[in-house]
């Protein structure tokens, strides 16, 4: 609202300032209203000073929409949890909202988690459950109004995959154990022995390593890259009724023609979200399993 306003009175806004002010980070939470934007400004910390790093440890737009993520999926689980309690304490089974519950974390389990890390995998199904859901969750509040999402935030995909990479490799050595985990930084070629082989173990060491690195580095990226470019293409043509908004005879129709264009675009950020949700799961399943069944 009150970009239009500058809009109307200036005769231009600036698009590039819009956008990464509403997909950035903030200390500030802004809420239009008739009247004009309410700015709530979110507690400030005092920052650590750790030798030559300094770290900011402020609540954030982003830190409060993943807290709420959070939220989200403990108020559902509770609550479809206690409606299939009930469902089963009578002998009945499962309907309504908790059946549909139940059924989707019966998906996540069976055909992500346990079919893709094979034996063993039910003990990781309640990682790769939480993932699903959060990430969903995450996702869903940027299509909200006046919402963020989290996983558009780069620092906050990395620490998801970063976590999934702890539990690739900590998982692994401990199912492997220090030789086999050793097997899988330096490859032993089938059939070749002597100091070929070792010579050739070592120079493959490094491309071990990095491949390695790649797996939560691709986690990272995919999943921050696809929820932030959305963001960019919605509020960049949102950004166009502003550019025009100061001419009266082309503004309903180029109003009424990014609306239509943007209802599209929301409907497919909507399937973004479900499918990057799944594909973090998927991946996260696929890798921990590879470092499970090395052998």
């Amino acid at each position: 609202m009150m970009l239009l306003q500058q809009a109307e009175e200036a005769g231009k806004v600036n698009i590039g300032e819009m956008v990464m002010h509403h997909a950035g980070d903030s200390n500030t939470i802004d809420i239009d209203y008739i009247f004009g934007v309410a700015h709530i400004n979110l507690p400030r910390v005092a920052p650590i000073h750790l030798g030559p790093l300094t770290l900011d440890i402020s609540p954030t737009k982003h830190v409060v929409f993943m807290l709420i993520a959070a939220l989200l999926v403990f108020v559902v689980m509770r609550t479809a949890g206690n409606a299939l309690e009930k469902r089963r304490a009578t002998g009945k089974a499962p309907t309504g909202f908790g059946g549909v519950i139940e059924a989707a974390v019966m998906w996540v389990r069976n055909d992500i988690a346990i079919a893709n890390i094979g034996h063993g995998g039910e003990k990781f199904a309640p990682l790769i459950i939480t993932l699903f859901f959060f990430i969903l969750f995450s996702n869903l509040l940027g299509l909200v109004p006046y919402g963020a999402s989290p996983t558009a935030n780069l620092a906050v995909t990395g620490a998801l995959a970063f976590m999934v990479f702890l539990v690739i490799e900590i998982a692994g050595f401990m199912k492997l154990g220090p030789k086999g985990y050793l097997a899988t930084v330096f490859p032993q070629v089938p059939g070749l022995h002597g100091p070929g082989a070792v010579v050739l173990s070592i120079a493959m060491a490094p491309i071990e390593v990095i491949g390695k690195l790649v797996k939560p580095f691709a986690l990272a990226v995919r999943l921050f890259g696809n929820m932030t470019a959305g963001h960019f293409v919605i509020l960049s043509l949102f950004g166009i009724v502003l550019m025009f908004g100061h001419l009266p005879m082309a503004r309903w129709g180029i109003g009424f023609t990014t609306a239509a264009l943007v209802t599209a675009i929301m409907v497919l950020e909507l399937i973004v979200a479900c499918l990057q949700a799944y594909v973090f799961a998927l991946l996260s399943a696929v890798f921990i399993g590879l470092m499970q069944h090395e052998h």
